[in-house]
C-alpha cells in the first residue's frame, strides 16, 4: 500500500485547474446540501445527518480514491437499504434507530478498508462494462421517475420504476401549476446554459433562481413544496452511544450489501467519467476510499454513503478537473451546518429535482445499448443463435434488474446472466474444419472455395478445453468424421488450457475413433495441454502429439489420383 499516494488526483496540479475545480464545488455543493437532507430522510434519520455524512466522506474519499470526478455522500440506494436494515434491529427507539445507522456506517467502512487491503477489488473484473452500462442506465432512469413527482408537484409512489411511472401518470390531473413552472424553468436554465454558455454553472443558477423564486414570490405559501428547517451546528465526533460489540457484528453482513451496492454505483460512475478524460480507475482504491468515507461518516455521526451517479454527473458537468472540487464542497457544507442552513431551507424541491434530472439525463445511454445490439455476425450466430449478443443481453438484464427488482438484485441479476451466457458460449465453441497445407490452416466455413482431402479432418477448437464443454467437442469431432476418413489431427493452438476431465474426454475420442479404423493426433499444443494430457493418459497408449501439422500428416498416404 506504500506505493499508493494520498490525494492522487492532486498531483501534477495545474494553476488553471482552480477555477473549474471552485465552479464545480460550487455547483455540487449546491446539489448536494439539499440531496443529503433528502436522503437522510430516505435512511429515517434527521435531516442534517445527511449533512454530517457528506463533510467526512468528501474528504476521505478525495485521501484515498483514485477517481478525479467521483463525488461520494449520501445517496438513495443505500440509505433505504439502510432503513431496510436497522428497522427490525431498532424497534420503535429513536434514538436507537439513530446510533444504529451511523454504526452501519461504521461497519461498512471498516468492511470496504478491509476488502481494500486484501486486494478485493478484482472482483470488479466479474461486473462487465456491458453490465455495469446497463446498470448505469437503469439506475439513472430509476432516478429521473424519482425526481418527477417533486418536478410535477405530485405524491410519489413507491415501488419499482414501473410502479412510480405509473404513479406519475395517474395523478397528472393533480399536477400544482406553481410547482411545476418552477420545475420546467430551473430545467430549462440548466439545459439551456449546457447547451449554449457551457461555461456558466447552470445548476447553481437554477438553485439560485429558485431560492429567489420563493423569497420574492412567497411561492411556499402558496404550494410549491420547499426543503424546510434544517437544524444548525457541527455533529458529536465518535461512535455512537449505546451500541455494543453484538450491533456491530449483527450489522457486518448486511454492510457487506450495502458495499456492494455502493461500490457498482460508485465504480460505474467512476468509470464513466474517467473514460471521458482519459485516465484509469484502481478498482481496489476504490475500496479503500468508499471504506474510508463511510468510516468517516460513521465516526462523525453520519450515515452510510457511496459513489453519487447524479453528483458526479454535476461535477464532471461543471467541469472538475481534480478532486479539489470536492474539498471545495466539503469547506461549504461545514460554513453551511454553520451559517447557512436558513439558505437551503427556502429551496423548492421542484428545482432540486430538475437540477438532478439535467444531471443524469446524459447517462441514458440508449446509444450504447443499440452499439451492443449490433456486434453480432452470421457467423457467431450460427454458432451461438441468441447468445451471440451477449453483451447486449447482460446489459438489457441489469437495466431491467435495477428497473424490477431494484439496486442490488439488479447488479446481480446482469453479472448473473453475464457468467451464465459465458459458461454457455464456453460449453458450446466453434469447432472448426480446417484445410489448408503446411503451415497454413483455415476454417473452412470462412473459405468454402477450399477443398480438403476427403480421408484427413483437421479440426481447431477456438476455445479451451474443460469440463463443461469436453463432451460437446468429443461429439462434434466425432460427428464431423465420415466413412472415408482415416486421420484426425486436432490443432491444439487454439486450446490454451485443459483440465482433467477434456483430457479424458480425448482419450475417450481416440478410442472410439479407434474402432472406427480413424486415428487420433493432436498438433501444435501448448506445454499445459501437453502436460495434462500426459498426466491423465496414466498407463493408457498416448495419443501422437506433433509440433506441426504437416509433421501429423506426414505418414498419411496420398489418396489414389492425387498427386
Amino acid at each position: 500500500m506504500a506505493s499508493w499516494p494520498v490525494f492522487p488526483s492532486l498531483q501534477g496540479y495545474q494553476r488553471s485547474w482552480l477555477r473549474p475545480d471552485v465552479i464545480a464545488g460550487l455547483t455540487v455543493w449546491a446539489v448536494l446540501v439539499p440531496e443529503a437532507l433528502a436522503y437522510a430522510s430516505i435512511a429515517g434519520v434527521p435531516p442534517v445527518v445527511g449533512l454530517y455524512a457528506a463533510v467526512p466522506s468528501l474528504v476521505l474519499y478525495a485521501l484515498a480514491g483514485s477517481s478525479r470526478h467521483l463525488v461520494v455522500g449520501p445517496m438513495s440506494a443505500t440509505a433505504a437499504l439502510s432503513a431496510a436494515i436497522v428497522t427490525p434491529l431498532a424497534g420503535a427507539d429513536p434514538t436507537r434507530y439513530l446510533a444504529l445507522s451511523t454504526a452501519l456506517a461504521i461497519c461498512t467502512g471498516v468492511v470496504g478498508l478491509v476488502a481494500g487491503l486484501v486486494r478485493l477489488g478484482f472482483v470488479a473484473s466479474f461486473i462487465s462494462e456491458p453490465v455495469l452500462k446497463g446498470f448505469i442506465v437503469g439506475l439513472a432512469l430509476t432516478i429521473i421517475i424519482g425526481q418527477v413527482p417533486k418536478l410535477l408537484g405530485v405524491h410519489k409512489d413507491s415501488g419499482n420504476f414501473f410502479k412510480q411511472a405509473w404513479g406519475v401518470l395517474t395523478k397528472l390531473g393533480d399536477i400544482q401549476g406553481r410547482t411545476l413552472a418552477v420545475g420546467l424553468i430551473s430545467l430549462a436554465l440548466v439545459l439551456a446554459l449546457r447547451r449554449w454558455l457551457p461555461v456558466v454553472p447552470g445548476s447553481l443558477v437554477a438553485v439560485l433562481f429558485g431560492i429567489v423564486a420563493v423569497q420574492v414570490f412567497s411561492l411556499d405559501d402558496k404550494g410549491v413544496a420547499i426543503v424546510g428547517h434544517i437544524d444548525a451546528g457541527l455533529p458529536h465526533l465518535g461512535p455512537p452511544s449505546g451500541v455494543g460489540l453484538g450491533d456491530y457484528l449483527d450489522l457486518t453482513g448486511p454492510a457487506v450489501g450495502v458495499l456492494l451496492i455502493g461500490f457498482a454505483e460508485g465504480l460505474g460512475a467512476a468509470k464513466t467519467y474517467a473514460a471521458r478524460a482519459g485516465y484509469s480507475i484502481d478498482a481496489n482504491r476504490e475500496l479503500m476510499g468508499l471504506g474510508a468515507a463511510n468510516l468517516g461518516s460513521g465516526l462523525a455521526s453520519g450515515m452510510v454513503v457511496n459513489g453519487s451517479l447524479s453528483k458526479t454527473a454535476v461535477n464532471g458537468g461543471a467541469g472538475a478537473k481534480t478532486q479539489v472540487s470536492g474539498l471545495v464542497v466539503a469547506v461549504l457544507t461545514v460554513l453551511t451546518l454553520l451559517f447557512l442552513t436558513g439558505l437551503f431551507e427556502n429551496l423548492p424541491e421542484a428545482t432540486l429535482a430538475a437540477v438532478v434530472i439535467a444531471a443524469v439525463v446524459e447517462l441514458v445511454d440508449i446509444a450504447a445499448l443499440r452499439r451492443l445490439y449490433r456486434v453480432w455476425t452470421q457467423l457467431l450466430g450460427s454458432i451461438y443463435g441468441h447468445a451471440a449478443r451477449v453483451d447486449f443481453i447482460a446489459a438489457v438484464s441489469a437495466m431491467l434488474g435495477v428497473l424490477v427488482f431494484d439496486t442490488l438484485p439488479g447488479l446481480l441479476i446482469g453479472v448473473g446472466i453475464s457468467i451464465v451466457l459465458l459458461v454457455y458460449r464456453s460449453s458450446q465453441p466453434h469447432v472448426a474444419a480446417l484445410a489448408g497445407q503446411g503451415r497454413l490452416w483455415v476454417d473452412l466455413a470462412r473459405h468454402p472455395e477450399l477443398s480438403g482431402r476427403p480421408d484427413l479432418l483437421v479440426v481447431r477448437v477456438e476455445s479451451g478445453l474443460y469440463f463443461a464443454n469436453a463432451d460437446y467437442v468429443k461429439s462434434r469431432i466425432a460427428e464431423l468424421c465420415t466413412d472415408t476418413t482415416r486421420l484426425v489431427v486436432l490443432d491444439a493452438e487454439t486450446s490454451p488450457s485443459i483440465d482433467v476431465s477434456a483430457a479424458e474426454a480425448l482419450l475417450d475420442l481416440r478410442n472410439e475413433l479407434a474402432r472406427r479404423r480413424i486415428d487420433f493426433r493432436i498438433a501444435r499444443s501448448v506445454a499445459q495441454f501437453a502436460e495434462m494430457l500426459g498426466s491423465a493418459e496414466s498407463g493408457d497408449t498416448p495419443i501422437g502429439v506433433y509440433p506441426t501439422i504437416a509433421e501429423a500428416t506426414a505418414d498419411l498416404p496420398e489418396p489414389p489420383g492425387r498427386h
